[in-house]
């Protein structure tokens, strides 16, 4: 009984955080939205001028953020939503997709160099993507990349370990990326749309 107390706080302290990482998401990302239109605002910037370094950014910041191993960082996701609510959204999720893709090449090369030893165990949902990874190797990678709630690392140490060819990787790595960051981009900016313009 006591065990299943536990076991429900620690669920309910998941879930939490969880839900105060995505409100910390949504505000930053609103802020960003903002400060990007008062700088184009305030100083006369032509938008079309700077499309190409608007979707370099996001690449940059893309490739980043999905470098870093078991390291929850979301800056390409403000930075994502910020630009496809100026420029277009589909390019900007098509370049944030396949930096997003390459930059998990090096969660699949820890685990490829450093085999089943470098996935600790009690990462969440660890069992279910090994499971997953055995059984359907690049349609559990497409599938994890696909949602937001487990964390993809484990997907690319998982495939590097079991040897799954790179490009079978990349590839379902950014067909599942592609899809979530353009409802990503389109959803942010029908809900932008309804926020007061100030500038």
């Amino acid at each position: 009984m006591a065990e299943l107390i536990i076991a429900t706080k620690e669920r309910r302290k998941r879930w939490l955080k969880t839900a105060v990482y995505g409100l910390a998401l949504v505000g930053l990302s609103i802020g960003l939205v903002y400060l990007l239109r008062y700088l184009i605002a305030h100083f006369d910037i032509s938008v079309q001028e700077y499309a190409t370094t608007a979707y370099l950014v996001v690449f940059a910041t893309s490739l980043v953020c999905n470098a870093s191993i078991f390291v929850p960082v979301a800056i390409h996701i403000f930075v994502m939503i910020a630009v496809a609510s100026t420029w277009n959204p589909l390019v900007t999720a098509l370049v944030a997709s396949v930096g997003g893709a390459l930059g998990e090449i090096t969660g699949y090369y820890a685990g490829y160099l450093g085999k089943r030893i470098a996935i600790p165990k009690n990462t969440p949902g660890y069992s279910k993507v090994v499971h997953w990874m055995d059984r359907y190797g690049p349609l559990a990678v497409f599938l994890i990349s696909l949602q937001p709630i487990l964390p993809f690392d484990v997907a690319g140490l998982l495939a590097g370990a079991s040897r799954m060819p790179l490009w079978k990787f990349l590839l379902a790595c950014w067909a599942g990326k592609f899809p979530k960051y353009i409802l990503l981009c389109y959803f942010s900016t029908q809900i932008l749309q309804f926020l007061p313009s100030w500038f």
